[in-house]
C-alpha cells in the first residue's frame, strides 16, 4: 500500500498555485492538510456499511483514472466529492486543517485556501484510492479472518489515514468533525 506521500506526490501544485493566485508554498501547505482530510472523510464513511458500499461504487467510476494536469481534472466532480465526504462540515474541515498547515504567508487566510483546493484534488484522490482499492481486490486472497474480509475498504482506509502524515492531522485537528479519532 503507497502512503499519503505517493498521493501528493500525484498532484500538480504548482498548475493548483496558478489557479488559485497563490504562492506554490502556500498551495503545497493546502494540499499537504487537504489530502489526509479527503482521506481520512473516505475512512470515517467506509466505517458503515452503507457508506462502504456507496464509496466502493464511487471507486469503480473512478479506477484507472489518475488525472495527471490540472485541465483533467474534473472540479465538479470535485465539489460532489467533497460534499458527499464532508457534508455541511466542509468548511469546519477546511478551517481545522489549515491549522495544522505549515504556511508562513502573511495575510493569507490559509483556510479558504484549503477549501479551494479541496475539490481540485478530490477527483485525485479518489482515483488514487479506487486503483489502489481494485488493485487488492484483483490480488489473489489469502485466507483472511472474517472480520478482516469484512470491511477491506475501511481496512484500506484506515491504512492511509494511520500513516505518520494521516495520523496527527485525522486523530488530532478532524477527528472530531469525522466521527473519529480523539478530541
Amino acid at each position: 500500500m503507497d502512503d499519503l506521500s505517493s498521493l501528493i506526490n500525484l498532484i500538480p501544485i504548482g498548475d493548483i498555485a496558478k489557479k488559485i493566485g497563490v504562492d506554490e508554498n502556500v498551495a503545497k501547505a493546502a494540499v499537504a492538510v487537504a489530502v489526509p482530510a479527503i482521506v481520512g472523510g473516505l475512512a470515517a464513511n467506509a466505517k458503515d456499511k452503507d457508506g462502504a458500499k456507496s464509496l466502493e461504487s464511487a471507486l469503480g467510476h473512478h479506477a484507472g483514472r489518475t488525472p495527471k494536469k490540472l485541465a483533467d481534472i474534473d472540479e465538479e466532480d470535485g465539489e460532489k466529492i467533497v460534499s458527499h465526504v464532508f457534508g455541511s462540515k466542509k468548511n469546519d474541515v477546511a478551517k481545522a486543517a489549515a491549522a495544522k498547515a505549515d504556511a508562513k504567508a502573511e495575510g493569507v487566510d490559509i483556510g479558504a485556501i484549503v477549501a479551494q483546493v479541496l475539490p481540485i484534488i478530490a477527483p485525485i484522490v479518489l482515483a488514487f484510492v479506487a486503483n489502489q482499492f481494485m488493485g487488492q481486490k484483483a490480488e489473489p486472497a489469502a485466507k483472511a479472518e472474517p472480520a478482516a474480509a469484512a470491511n477491506p475498504l475501511a481496512d484500506m482506509l484506515g491504512s492511509l489515514v494511520s500513516s505518520p502524515q494521516g495520523q496527527e492531522l485525522i486523530v488530532g485537528a478532524l477527528g472530531g468533525l469525522l466521527g473519529g479519532g480523539k478530541k
